[in-house]
């Protein structure tokens, strides 16, 4: 088997004293709630490049994460080919087999080359446009690309870089890019176009499941930006029928970005909903990213009471964790992401799971503070 399964992402989250409560069962697999992230922002910082992933993702899954997430564009490939040398040297260790965690990765960016090439503009004619993957028109601001060729093309190198035979998840990477160049009627045809390309590559196993991975495509203040869940469903169903595989989406949320949980920005039935309700209501499983907002929360300590509410037993040490716990508890949510280099960092992460999620009267009490 290439890929995950429940059977043994199961037994995984069973190895670990807590994971009654630190693991949660979605689409057939048993998911932590924590999930390893690899982004990193500044990509053209040339020590951006060094490889310093492979030990912080060996810790992740020592310490019980068996989420994995990266994109094609994160650091122009780098970011997958560390965790496919990590994963290897697990899997060499038989610390851990492929079918005990879920990998997901991203296609929509163009993901250039490390070293970086000495003129992209060139590099995107001769590989992309050339080629015959898409054409200039296709491209948005000289980075985003979503025609279903370049997308196949994307995906099949990211399996090359993470040396894995199949995704778990592979998500159309920040579509809403697009969205106002082509207007909602040619956007939701695009999307359909790239859902049938997608149950195709599905088929052909290069991933089980797909979906849509946004920064504020889903919960936009404005309208003509904002891209609706349940039409993506529906652009699914038309596809596939019922047994479609569009399971998943991704959103950034944290504690400074919390509309994914309180904005109604979606219909579902006519019906005003938050994001997290409407994907609950279309069976849509949400991952959480950016849980930390790249560590632009912490400009000034948490106060005292959400510290009580978050953690009454006083367990947890830091804001960070303190953090990661918030989203950990936030009703809907799968897994929420995190990034950490450094086997330390990721530890001190992971301390959360010994700490029981909030309950959900007390969690709804955090916004009123």
């Amino acid at each position: 088997m290439s890929h995950a399964t429940l059977e043994d992402t199961y037994n995984f989250a069973k190895k670990f004293a807590n994971y009654k409560d630190f693991y949660t069962k979605s689409n057939g697999l048993v998911f932590s709630k924590l999930g390893l992230g690899t982004f990193t922002k500044e990509p053209y910082k040339e020590e951006n490049y060094v490889f310093h992933y492979i030990e912080g993702v060996k810790e992740a899954v020592r310490q019980g994460i068996n989420l994995i997430d990266t994109a094609s564009n994160y650091r122009y490939g780098q970011s997958e080919k560390e965790i496919g040398e990590a994963l290897h040297e697990l899997f060499d260790e038989k610390e851990v087999s492929r079918e005990e965690l879920i990998i997901s990765s991203k296609g929509g960016f163009i993901q250039l080359e490390y070293p970086f090439p000495e003129n992209p503009y060139t590099w995107i004619d001769e590989n992309i446009i050339e080629a015959g993957l898409a054409s200039k028109d296709d491209i948005e601001l000289d980075q985003h690309c979503m025609t279903p060729d370049f997308l196949e093309w994307s995906c099949k190198r990211s399996l090359e870089n993470l040396g894995v035979e199949s995704l778990d998840i592979y998500y159309l990477h920040n579509p809403e890019m697009q969205l106002l160049r082509l207007g909602e009627k040619k956007f939701y045809k695009q999307i359909e176009k790239i859902f049938e390309r997608f149950e195709k590559l599905a088929d052909e196993g290069l991933f089980q499941s797909y979906g849509v991975a946004v920064w504020n495509g889903f919960t936009s203040e404005t309208k003509d930006e904002r891209i609706s869940l349940e039409k993506l469903v529906e652009c699914a169903i038309r596809v596939a029928g019922m047994n479609h595989r569009f399971k998943y989406i991704q959103l950034p949320f944290n504690m400074g970005k919390t509309a994914a949980y309180t904005n109604p920005t979606q219909k579902v039935d006519g019906i005003e909903c938050s994001v997290i309700n409407a994907a609950h209501n279309l069976g849509i499983g949400v991952v959480g990213s950016s849980s930390l907002l790249q560590m632009n929360l912490f400009k000034k300590s948490f106060s005292a009471e959400t510290g009580v509410i978050l953690d009454n037993t006083m367990t947890l040490k830091n804001d960070i964790q303190l953090a990661l716990q918030f989203v950990r508890s936030t009703p809907g949510l799968i897994s929420s992401l995190f990034g950490s280099k450094t086997p330390v960092n990721v530890r001190e992460n992971c301390e959360i799971s010994k700490v029981k999620a909030v309950p959900r009267t007390k969690y709804d009490l955090l916004y009123r503070l």
